[in-house]
């Protein structure tokens, strides 16, 4: 996988592929005038999961969080044809908070396959293994870690939902419904007291529904005032 993506990257650096995907991929990045660093931090964020994963602090997860998730929402904002330079930062953050959400729902199943993104700095340099049936002591700085975690991605969640303004109306209500169910798995975790060991956060049908009803309504009064 990491050796497809390389070439990924030295074809896009080079502005041409014979592959059809990635030659039509290089148009796009052409046409909506995606800077092609964009889609490279992208690459190597998805790339670093192939090597050793052992997040050091909050700071290298941001980085992460940026390359695999922010980077994604700049390019949609791009894609979007977006014109307001206001609107990116807004984006980056959103793309943020629901990897951020993402790493606190999936400890375990990252602690599975030897990852751990929870940073050092929050919860200590341990190995994944611990995670996965953490005793007290590490259930103890899990529940810190994600408490932090999310109340981080909270604070992205409110910058993100501030740039949807800058966005058209139609894909405005669905990424506004899709980071709202996003978010509601955090809220999840935290009524079950950041226990992600015990379970994995899903967000239920009959949640889904009432949550997508109550941000279309929610946006309906925003655009008629």
């Amino acid at each position: 996988r990491s050796r497809g993506l390389g070439d990924v990257y030295k074809r896009q650096t080079l502005g041409i592929s014979n592959h059809p995907v990635i030659s039509d991929a290089i148009a796009l990045f052409t046409e909506s005038n995606i800077d092609i660093n964009i889609p490279i931090s992208l690459i190597h964020g998805v790339m670093s999961d192939s090597n050793l994963v052992r997040i050091k602090d909050e700071e290298a997860l941001m980085v992460y969080a940026y390359q695999v998730a922010g980077t994604v929402g700049l390019m949609m904002s791009k894609i979007l044809d977006v014109k307001d330079h206001r609107a990116f930062s807004h984006a980056i953050d959103l793309g943020m908070a629901m990897q951020i959400t993402n790493i606190c729902r999936d400890t375990t199943e990252d602690a599975l396959m030897d990852r751990r993104y929870l940073p050092a700095s929050l919860i200590g340099n341990i190995e994944p293994g611990l995670l996965i049936g953490p005793d007290k002591i590490t259930q103890d700085k899990i529940r810190k870690a994600l408490a932090q975690m999310l109340n981080t991605a909270d604070q992205y969640y409110q910058s993100g939902y501030q740039g949807l303004c800058f966005l058209p109306i139609r894909a405005r209500l669905g990424i506004a419904i899709a980071s709202g169910l996003y978010r509601q798995i955090g809220t999840n975790l935290v009524k079950k007291n950041y226990a992600s060991w015990l379970f994995r956060s899903v967000v239920s049908k009959k949640m889904k529904a009432w949550l997508t009803i109550k941000i279309l309504m929610r946006s309906l009064v925003c655009l008629l005032y």
